[in-house]
């Protein structure tokens, strides 16, 4: 008789304290978890519900002893883990206990080049020449769908993208077939065709090698498309879990009904009446190109062109999305029209004036027209200052006397529903969708004309990035602003946009009304996106309750 094959993972009332001073007692109570070989379990829940520090736990990589495993098992292949030395751990992170990260600018070297951290991980796990690595970095990075792998392989983190970064992130990880990958939302800042073939490629190495699969997210779409059971924490309880046919059409839970309730739609609202509002934002025949780049240590980085012959209106109280993959020249796009970097030719004009030829005077005053709402707020809000004098800093040094500035600022909380008592508290206490609203508070606070957003949402939990959205529609509809939105989302794109235009490889493909591109898209590019978004073919109960 053959002994059972034992889980890959397999989690038994594990209890994680916080230090004294949290919000509450334990990240985790009595968590159960079984995760089989080939299976793919998606842990599901909000911000602060536990599930990243669970991720730690297994991989031995809490910040002991603030935080800390004080209760329970956790057993990979059927041997106890917790007890387990440093040098043990170390043994199996890499190559049979595999992580992908959320953030790969805080994973990766920024000194070293992405080959040379692909090649650490075959250097200290295997037997392999020099040689044999590179070729299968090389491999790894074209496998992950990474364009010009050879180049890529020379580059340094940040002479790629964003959706880039994280796909080197997933080859490190995968590189040498992990018995356990533990993804921590590893597709949220990727497009969704990157998505599809990063969840594909997961699926694969299943198939290959009989992995199990931890795979943590926020993005339900996700769920429906690659998960085998669904397990959803709230507060670091497990609410609810089960297959996934079962969680997502037919939740139980409150919370879990609640969580999906928020996903945000596919279909696009119907057409507004057509009006004749005048343009703000104008662009034409925009181009900009990265030079090439390198030395003798680094090798050479071809010059990339990153936007070419780019023209689009923006009118007033409109919401016009740019949408495209990683790496088609969305951002570059967005730090055009802000003068956040310099173009090569072409112009944009904001209310007829030519922002690309403004000299450094005219541009400090056209500023208080266009402001910008980053993605990452934590990196640009300076964590030194409190809330109301980073409101307050765009109007001071535009001439506002500095307490009438303040008390502004404070004002400018109640509009992004934020309490005016937050105004004397720093970023780091405040959640990742309050310095999102802080964010758009600094934004406002010039009262200008147009706003830039850069994936706004894309780092939120679905709730919160619901409220986000419900914010700045408010906000454009009372304030009669008019918003470039850049998106990866085409959920997202879908609720928000009046219209989109579509990028690839720095050009647009199609452009439009979003009702009229969603319902019959013309260019293969755009056709192959839509068909490309993750969990199309599910919707949400309470969305198929509307349309019955």
């Amino acid at each position: 008789m053959t002994k059972a094959t034992p889980p890959v993972l397999e989690l038994r009332n594990l209890e994680i304290s916080l230090p004294e001073g949290a919000d509450r007692p334990h990240a985790l109570t009595q968590l159960d978890l079984t995760i089989a070989p080939g299976e793919i379990t998606c842990l599901v829940g909000e911000s602060g519900s536990g599930k990243s520090l669970c991720a730690g736990a297994i991989m031995g990589l809490l910040p002991e002893p603030h935080v800390r495993v004080t209760g329970g098992a956790i057993r990979f292949m059927g041997e106890e883990l917790r007890g387990k030395s440093d040098a043990e751990m170390r043994k199996l992170r890499g190559a049979d206990i595999s992580m992908i990260f959320q953030e790969p600018m805080t994973a990766l070297n920024p000194q070293k080049t992405v080959g040379w951290q692909i090649d650490e991980v075959l250097r200290l796990h295997t037997s392999m020449s020099k040689a044999e690595r590179k070729a299968r970095a090389i491999e790894m990075l074209d496998r992950v769908h990474i364009p010009d792998p050879e180049s890529a392989f020379n580059a340094h983190p940040h002479q790629i993208s964003g959706g880039q970064r994280q796909r080197v992130m997933i080859a490190m990880s995968l590189v040498l077939s992990p018995k356990l990958i533990i993804a921590d939302e590893p597709t949220t800042a990727l497009d969704v065709t990157t998505q599809l073939q990063i969840l594909k490629l997961i699926r694969e190495l299943q198939e290959e090698e009989g992995a199990g699969v931890l795979f943590i997210t926020h993005d339900f779409g996700v769920v429906a498309e690659i998960a085998d059971t669904v397990a959803v924490l709230c507060r670091g309880e497990l609410v609810e879990s089960g297959p996934t046919d079962d969680v997502l059409n037919r939740p139980q839970h409150p919370y879990t009904k609640a969580l999906i309730g928020a996903v945000p739609a596919l279909t696009p609202p119907p057409l507004k009446a057509a009006t004749e509002a005048p343009i703000v934002l104008k662009g034409t025949g925009l181009k900009k190109t990265f030079a090439a780049r390198g030395g003798l240590l680094s090798g050479k980085r071809k010059a990339v062109t990153a936007v070419k012959d780019l023209s689009f209106e923006l009118r007033q109280g409109e919401t016009l999305g740019v949408v495209g993959e990683s790496g088609s020249g969305k951002t570059t796009v967005s730090r055009i029209v802000t003068r956040l970097l310099e173009c090569d030719q072409g112009s944009v004009e904001l209310n007829g004036t030519d922002l690309l030829a403004a000299t450094p005077k005219q541009l400090r005053a056209l500023r208080k027209q266009i402001q910008m709402v980053f993605q990452d707020p934590m990196a640009s809000l300076n964590p030194r200052k409190r809330v109301v004098d980073l409101i307050a800093q765009g109007p001071i040094v535009h001439g506002t006397d500095p307490a009438k500035a303040r008390e502004d600022a404070k004002k400018l909380l109640e509009l992004v529903e934020l309490s005016p008592a937050a105004a004397y508290r720093f970023p780091h206490e405040f959640s990742g969708g309050q310095r999102q609203r802080i964010g758009i508070a600094r934004a406002l606070a010039l009262e200008p004309k147009v706003i830039v957003a850069d994936e706004p949402v894309s780092a939120l939990d679905v709730s919160v990035q619901a409220q986000v959205l419900k914010l700045l529609a408010d906000l454009r509809d009372r304030l009669n602003l008019s918003l470039l939105f850049v998106t990866h989302d085409l959920r997202v794109a879908a609720q928000l946009c009046d219209r989109i235009i579509v990028m690839q490889k720095g050009e647009i493909v199609e452009s439009g009304p979003t009702a009229e591109v969603f319902a019959t898209p013309q260019h293969p590019y755009t056709q192959n996106l839509l068909s490309s978004i993750p969990g199309r073919d599910w919707t949400p109960p309470s969305l198929q309750t509307d349309a019955a």
